[in-house]
């Protein structure tokens, strides 16, 4: 049987990057993530990726077209055959239904992880993410998490809905958190 094309969602700092990454260890899987695609255009330059830029520092979520632009380029990219993990792709409605029929297009399986933590942990792990890695967006979490709850919860019930979401339980070891994936997905 054909292992599941993943994606990891769920608010900033929710361990998706962490969980990722345990995953394609065990795998082999490369981890792709729509944040990575849009740094590469920012990047580049010009007025796209100043544009960009922009949305981004601000704390806001990219235009669903162009997270979808990014996610499909990545998709369509892959040999047949293989397989990916993506980190925080799919974050609204549009781009879950955009997920949804390009992978029954393709004829692919594929499961959504939901890393679920309350808000206050989110603030606790960004902080200490902050000190440690400087991430370049950290500064502006509330408004990812206003972005989030205005988003990303219709991506979460639409996937649940169709029965390709399972909710993780965000707020544990994260061993435990990564042995509960790769037992769901018997890898």
């Amino acid at each position: 049987m054909e292992k599941p094309i993943v994606f990891l969602i769920g608010k900033p700092g929710s361990g998706k990057g962490t969980q990722a990454h345990l995953l394609s260890k065990v795998t082999g899987w490369p981890v792709v993530g729509t944040s990575s695609g849009l740094r590469e255009i920012v990047a580049e330059g010009g007025f796209v990726g100043r544009k960009l830029k922009e949305t981004m520092d601000a704390g806001l979520l990219t235009p669903y077209w162009f997270a979808a632009y990014v996610y499909l380029k990545t998709l369509f990219s892959i040999p047949e055959g293989g397989n990916l993990i993506f980190d925080g792709a799919s974050r609204t409605l549009p781009e879950a239904e955009i997920v949804t029929e390009s992978l029954k297009w393709l004829g692919k399986p594929f499961h959504i992880f939901y890393l679920h933590v309350p808000d206050e942990e989110v603030h606790k792990r960004i902080s200490l993410r902050k000190e440690k890695e400087n991430h370049r967006d950290d500064h502006v979490v509330d408004k990812r998490l206003e972005e989030y709850y205005a988003s990303t919860k219709e991506a979460i019930e639409f996937y649940r809905k169709i029965g390709v979401l399972t909710e993780i339980d965000g707020h544990r070891p994260r061993d435990i958190i990564a042995d509960e994936i790769r037992r769901i997905l018997n890898v």
